[in-house]
This record gives C-alpha cells, structure tokens and sequence, in this order.
C-alpha cells in the first residue's frame, strides 16, 4: 500500500511541477529532474528498483512509437546530411570523448565501462528541447533536425551501448565477428519494421472498438521491442520504422474518434513515463552517497561535472562547424537558418533525458554487479541535471536574443492544403439540390472567395460560420443543462447530448475569432 501511495503522489507533485514549468515556459523534464533529486534526499523513501532487463523495453519502446509516428519520412530525406552528422557522427565523439576523460580522471575504471557511461549520456532527448521550441519561433529546418536527431541517435548510442556492456561483462570484444553481425541486425531492422507495420495494419482491420484499438498499439510497441531484442535485431530501428510505415497506412483507416482519444492518451503515458523515470533514478541517488564516502562523493562529483563539461563542448565542437560549411554552401534564402546562430541553437538544445536515464536504469546491478555501475548513474543524473537546468532554463532566452525567424513553411502548407481541400468538398456539394447541402456550399464558396482575397491565395483557419456555430453550440449548452438541473432530462441523456455538442464544437475551429 505504501508504494501505491508513493506513485499517487508522485504523479500527483509532477502534474503540479509541469504546470509550474508551463507558466515559466521552461520544459517540464527540467522540474522533473529537480523533483527527482528532492526524492534522493527524502527520509522513509520505498526503495523501487527496476529490473534492469525491463527499463529499455518499458522507456523506450513507446516513446520511440511516439516520435516515430510523428516523423516526416520527406524532411528526414531532405535533411538527412545534418541528422546524420548528429544522429551518429556526435554520438560516436560524444562517446569516445567522455571515455576519455573518464579513464583519465578514474585510471581503474574498464575501457568497456568508459564507453558505456560515453554511450549513455550521448544522446539528446527532444522532449525538453521541443518543449522549449514550440513556444519561440525557431526555422523548420532546425525543429526538423532535432526531430530526427533524436528519433535516430538512439540506435547509435545503443548499438555502442550494448557492444561496451557485453565487453565489459564477457571481459573479451573481436571487432571482425562483431561487424557482420551488427550489420545484419541493422539490415535486419530496417526489413522486419515495415513488414510487422504492413501485417499489423491488416490484423486491425477488424478492430472498432476504441479501447481496445489503443490497447494494441501499447501490445505492439511492447512486443515487437521485446521480439526485435529476442532475435537480436536493434529495437530502436525496428519500432522506428514500425512506427513510420504504420503512420503512412493509418490515417485511411482509423476512425477520427479513435484518432483524437488515441493522441491523448499516448500524450499522457509519454509523460507519465518521464515521471516515473526521473522518479527511480532519483531514488537509486540516495543510496548510492549512500554508500560512497566522502571522498569518493567528491570524486564521483567532479567526473559528472567533467563529463557534464565534455558533453557540451564536444556537441559545440560538432555543430558549429558543420553550420558553418552548411551556410557556405546555401543560397541567400537560406542563410537565415543556417550558420552560426543556427550552429548554437541546435548545440544549446542537446538537453539529455529519458534515454539516458533508460540506459543508466538497464546496467546490470546486484552480485556481480557492472563495474562503476554507481559511477556511471551518478554521472549521469549529473549530466541530465546539468544540461535540463543550465542549457533548459536559458535556451529560450538564448534563442531569443539570437533572432532566428521561421518562415513558416509548414503554415503555408497547411493554409494550400485547406485551400484544396475546400475546393475539392466544394466540387462535391455544388449539383445538390437539398438545403443543407446548399447552406454548407455556400460556406465553402465563402471561404475559397476570402482566401482568394489574401496575397497568399490561402484558406483561414475557420469557416465563415465558425464563429456563429461555436456561439450556438455554446446556448445549446446552457440549455440542456438547465433541463438537467430541473430535472426534465437525467444524466444518460445529458451525457449523450453533452458528447455530441462537444464533437460539434470540435468541427468549430477555436481561432475563428481572433
């Protein structure tokens, strides 16, 4: 009972901190971590531990469905030079760097045990960096890059993870055998993800019901995490390529209202599982000074620092000069995105998260334990901490005084397809003959004629008769539930007619006012 109280309140304090970090605009990971180091020093504390074979699984796998069925296969083919360099080029001088400076300030620590911790905080995570960006006005180009960034650098990172890990553990490591079969797992990923995505999608087809529809798509992210693992594929590539082939098969046949619930619910577990990340890494920190004396606190402290430090400089050291060689090579159009303020927008952004709390949580632990395995959480919590509070709280601020503007090429897509979609409904409404139909191509017939009015030739957000819908919606509101405080109608039928309206006032779009 006292665990399950525990999880009520935790879920309960991190609602509250994200709400703070909302009125801030500072992203939610940030208060996240600054509640996990309170619960490292709370007395009484239940001492939850991960298995660490389920932390991947359980983080990873629906985060990484998330992202990827967010992605847009066309802007990772058009910038797929930078996200590469970022994906697996920084990945692998992030690694190589923080093993390094690791052996050097710990001479006994395994060189297997070096490149993990380098494997573990090297990639970003863009749910705080997105978090931030989505309240300035940063180039589409740099939004995209750090989308795909953070989609692919898991596949590097693990990839170096799990070679450092089995090195470690089996005290042995033969480049020549590991190669081919690194390739084939790659190889294998990248065929066996669509296909699942393809078979999948058929399997739904007779699924309508919508809790269970959202039900399977956790059973799938799960499961095909878990069967990618089981046959030694990479779970990362597999549930990525999952994840876009289904996203590209999906719209024609999910039902709106499963789309709309499903959008919130995965919303709400992507952050519950921030939470519960940042709660159990925060509470392996106690125990760990814990156990540590003073000396060696202070020792473990300057490492996190000097990794904190390397991760920074060596993503500066990355970014700032493929910026540079990326603006020589543009036209004048496009310098506005490119170059040095664009280099320092996306190195300040390499905030670090659930992946690497995932992969920290995953280490084995317990007898034998992974050698440096308190080192190696320690650091990096000291690296999440350091990058969310530092590079986090300044990054809109930063991004503000470097005066990057966007030039909205997503609105203006959105605003020709509305435009064509109008059209294209207009063409269907324009022989009938019944009143409503006629009503509604008139509407349609409105708006073509404002949206040929503007410079732009695009459609507005709202239909003329937004506005008046949202306001009769709103009466008819007021109504039933006067009848229902009066008694005339019960709460069955309330609720249904309170469903409705809602899905009316969802036709209505909310900026038809402004």
């Amino acid at each position: 009972m006292m665990i399950f109280e525990w999880i009520v309140g935790v879920l309960f304090g991190a609602v509250l901190l994200a709400g703070l970090a909302r009125r801030l605009g500072a992203p939610y990971p940030v208060f996240l971590a600054l509640g996990g180091i309170g619960l490292a020093f709370v007395p009484a504390v239940p001492n939850l531990v991960l298995d660490p074979e389920l932390a991947l699984a359980l983080f990873l796998a629906p985060v990484l469905l998330d992202a990827g069925y967010d992605t847009s296969v066309r802007d990772l083919r058009t910038h797929w030079r930078p996200i590469a360099g970022l994906a697996f080029g920084a990945v692998v001088a992030t690694t190589a760097a923080v093993a390094v400076v690791v052996k050097g300030l710990v001479p006994d620590m395994p060189w297997a045990a070096c490149i993990v911790l380098g494997a573990v905080v090297a990639p970003p995570d863009a749910v705080a960096a997105l978090s931030v960006l989505r309240q300035v006005s940063l180039p589409h180009r740099l939004t995209t890059i750090l989308r795909g960034e953070s989609l692919l650098n898991d596949a590097g990172s693990l990839l170096i993870y799990r070679l450092g890990v089995m090195a470690a553990v089996t005290g042995s490591f033969s480049l020549t055998e590991t190669v081919p079969i690194l390739i084939g797992e790659i190889l294998g990923s990248l065929v066996i993800g669509p296909v699942l995505a393809l078979i999948y999608s058929a399997a739904m087809r007779p699924v309508a019901d919508t809790p269970s529809i959202i039900v399977l798509q956790f059973v799938a992210a799960f499961a095909i995490w878990m069967g990618a693992e089981a046959f030694h594929l990479s779970g990362v590539l597999t549930v990525v390529t999952f994840a876009i082939t289904a996203a590209r098969i999906a719209p024609g046949r999910t039902p709106p209202r499963t789309r709309i619930v499903s959008y919130a619910v995965w919303d709400t577990a992507v952050f519950v599982l921030n939470v519960l990340a940042f709660v159990l890494i925060g509470l392996q920190i106690g125990p760990i000074l814990e156990r540590l004396t003073r000396a060696q606190q202070i020792s473990y402290a300057l490492v996190g620092a000097a990794v904190f430090l390397t991760v920074v400089v060596v993503r500066l050291a990355w970014v700032l000069p493929a910026a540079h060689l990326a603006r020589l090579g543009a036209d004048e159009a496009e310098t506005r995105d490119r170059g040095l303020s664009a280099g320092i927008a996306v190195s300040w952004a390499g905030m670090r998260g659930i992946v690497t709390i995932a992969t920290a949580l995953a280490l084995p632990e317990g007898a034998p334990a992974f050698p440096y395995r308190d080192l190696i959480v320690l650091t990096a919590f000291c690296v999440i901490i350091g990058t969310l509070t530092i590079q986090g709280l300044t990054l809109r601020l930063l991004l503000s005084r470097l005066g990057l503007e966007d030039n909205d090429p997503v609105g203006r897509e959105v605003g020709h397809g509305r435009t064509e979609a109008f059209r294209a409904a207009l063409k269907t409404l324009e022989d009938a003959e019944d009143a409503p139909s006629r009503a509604l191509c008139e509407e349609f017939r409105i708006a073509l004629e404002q949206a040929e009015a503007r410079d732009t030739g695009f459609a507005a957000e709202a239909l003329p008769a937004d506005a008046a819908r949202r306001r009769a919606i709103e009466a008819a509101r007021d109504r039933v539930l006067a009848l229902r405080r009066t008694g005339e109608i019960g709460d069955d039928a309330y609720y249904v007619l309170e469903e409705e309206f809602d899905w009316a006032e969802l036709n209505a779009t909310p900026r038809a006012e402004t």
